[in-house]
């Protein structure tokens, strides 16, 4: 597992919070947090001056956090951007709920290049070595799918197990082409979950695609870790007034999916991405390959959110075939 810790899941929000701060801390206050679709979340203050942030949900969905949490410490081991410390997580049986207990991050304004300063530190997380397969792993990061038989690394994409994107099922079976893993892992299964949307004609156009992508895709340099849901609604302004990143839908894939993400919805501010490229280039065939990234996620609207997104698969299909 990429943190063993984890695998010790407390039987109750108070266990969890007692073994991190000690039996003196006690809940004071508890005040909802909003923004959220999927989890409802708190902010809670407790008697010794501390202050922590809780996700729950349904017992039957612990396994959002768990992997939730795995991403999150995947990205805070690589030491370039903040990222919020998991604590614990486990079921609270008598309040009937599964729980993610995470440091609250309290916002301060941001520093002058806060933009330029996010750019720069999202680079340095796409070309982080700790999860290439061709750079020595330490220890605690030896990712067992990164080696052959004969124990020599191999370069592969995905991650040590599934996660989600949003509520959805999010497959990350390694695989040592990322056109291949693109393929297999994330537009195959949005689009068996869509096929009750899809006409005879938008079918046809995906079936050409998926056969061609190695036409429309590359084969990038190297593997990036990445943080697999990068809109703005999972950056906040940190403790020192820099760029964190919460949310992850973690895995090792192209560095160009994370970028396609941030302009989906809107783009981040131009100096973001000029800071980006002075320390991680972008290829001039981004923006042909930027709508296929974008195919991904929006399939995945269609699934969780219904037909209005039909018409922006629609037109990235139509665009490409």
């Amino acid at each position: 597992m990429i943190n063993e810790t984890f695998q010790i899941q407390y039987h109750s929000l108070e266990e969890a919070i007692h073994s991190v701060y000690g039996k003196d801390a006690e809940k004071i206050k508890t005040e909802r947090v909003h923004g959220g679709d999927i989890n409802d979340a708190c902010r809670i203050s407790l008697s010794i001056g501390e202050t922590v942030f809780v996700k729950t949900n349904s017992i039957r969905n612990l396994n959002f956090f768990i992997t939730e949490a795995h991403g999150l410490t995947a990205l805070k081991a690589a030491g370039t951007i903040g990222v919020p410390k998991v604590l614990g997580m486990g079921i609270d049986e008598q309040q009937g709920f599964s729980f993610l207990l995470l440091e609250w991050l309290e916002s301060i304004p941001r520093i002058r290049n806060y933009w330029e300063t996010f750019g720069h530190e999202l680079a340095n997380l796409h070309r982080a070595t700790l999860f290439r397969a061709e750079e020595p792993q330490t220890d605690k990061y030896r990712h067992s799918y990164f080696r052959g038989t004969d124990g020599q690394p191999l370069l592969r994409y995905g991650f040590e197990e599934d996660n989600f994107i949003g509520a959805n099922p999010q497959k990350n079976r390694p695989m040592a082409s990322w056109i291949d893993f693109y393929r297999e892992c994330r537009l195959t299964p949005q689009i068996k979950m869509a096929e009750h949307y899809l006409d005879s004609q938008l079918q046809r156009k995906i079936t050409y695609l998926l056969d061609h992508l190695d036409s429309y895709l590359r084969e990038p340099e190297f593997p990036s870790l990445l943080h697999g849901d990068l809109w703005s609604g999972n950056v906040l302004c940190g403790p020192d007034g820099k760029a964190w990143i919460l949310d992850p839908a973690a895995y090792v894939g192209d560095f160009e999916t994370d970028l396609a993400m941030t302009q989906l919805f809107g783009s981040f501010p131009s100096p973001f991405y000029s800071a980006y490229q002075e320390i991680n280039p972008i290829d001039k065939g981004y923006e042909e390959r930027k709508d296929l990234y974008h195919l991904y996620h929006l399939l995945n609207h269609l699934n969780l959110f219904g037909r209005s997104y039909l018409g922006s698969v629609a037109e990235i299909l139509n665009g490409y075939i």
